[in-house]
């Protein structure tokens, strides 16, 4: 007797399609607003919410649409083809048409809600994931720029949100974290797939190992450099600013273990192994209750 595995349904497919789990990355629209303090106001609260509803939104179409545009690719990865669209629960042509869907809803509940300079950032970051599924993810270096744009939009896009200004070390921080976290994609990928690298994604052939290893050494470098300024001109402007100081130790301790876990293969899906590590998630416990408590009590 043989049993029938039940096939998902469309709107399961779809759900799944959309990545809920990578919606995490968004949380970013928070940091500009939690490092100014506001968050504890209802009003710019609820702006960083919808801020972070609007960019899940946008980011669920990317998926949408990059997934269609791979699907021939991601049939042949061992595991990307279990997604809904590669695995045929979702039609190419269903996945495009919810894609432009949430295209054009992002836009409209960015803009109408949180302004035009919010809306402009949203289409910033649809231009650009939209220019990466069609070309730029074919090409070195700009294919780890792209990505790691992505994330730091998404900064942005907070402090637009409720109207912060941006501090230059805050965006440093922003942009080399960011591409310390997709250079170490990139080469967890390549130990993932092996051989058959080049196959499933062509661009991890153009990246020697020793390459990616460097990127993800400068990177680290200035994000910590450009954090320890961070901190303590927020120190230096603060009544009590020992606690943005104390923040340096477990920001530190949070780069060095993510650098680690990278050697160990890790980091192919960052936003699970951020979720899942136990010293990370003290550290980044820690670094958040000291710089908090920097920000309130100053």
């Amino acid at each position: 007797m043989t049993l029938s595995v039940a096939r998902p349904s469309l709107a399961t497919g779809l759900l799944r399609a959309l990545r809920p789990r990578q919606w995490t990355k968004n949380a970013l629209v928070l940091a500009a607003p939690a490092a100014a303090g506001v968050l504890d106001t209802p009003g710019d609260a609820a702006r960083a919410l919808v801020a972070f509803v609007v960019l899940s939104m946008a980011a669920g179409a990317t998926y949408l649409l990059n997934d269609a545009a791979d699907v021939d690719r991601d049939r042949m990865h061992p595991v990307k083809r279990a997604r809904p669209i590669a695995a045929g629960v979702v039609s190419v042509r269903t996945a495009r048409v919810v894609g432009v869907v949430l295209v054009v809803s992002a836009l409209a509940v960015g803009a109408g809600v949180l302004g035009l300079k919010f809306g402009a950032v949203v289409a910033a970051y649809l231009l650009l994931t939209t220019a990466y599924t069609v070309w730029l993810k074919h090409m070195d270096v700009l294919d780890l720029v792209a990505v790691a744009s992505g994330f730091v939009l998404r900064a942005i896009a907070g402090a637009v949100a409720v109207g912060v200004p941006v501090s230059r070390w805050f965006f440093i921080v922003a942009c080399f974290g960011s591409l310390f976290v997709v250079a170490g994609k990139r080469s967890s990928e390549q130990l993932a797939l092996g051989v058959d690298a080049d196959a499933v994604r062509p661009i991890l052939g153009s990246y020697p190992v020793t390459f990616l290893v460097f990127v993800r050494s400068t990177a680290a470098g200035v994000t910590l450099l450009s954090y320890c300024l961070w901190a303590f001109e927020k120190s230096a402007a603060a009544t009590n600013g020992v606690w943005f100081e104390a923040s340096v130790l477990p920001f530190v301790v949070a780069i060095l273990r993510y650098a680690l876990l990278l050697e160990r293969g890790g980091g192919a899906a960052p936003e699970e192994l951020l979720l899942r590590d136990r010293t990370l998630l003290v550290a980044g416990g820690v670094w958040a209750t000291l710089v908090l408590t920097g920000v309130h009590a100053g």
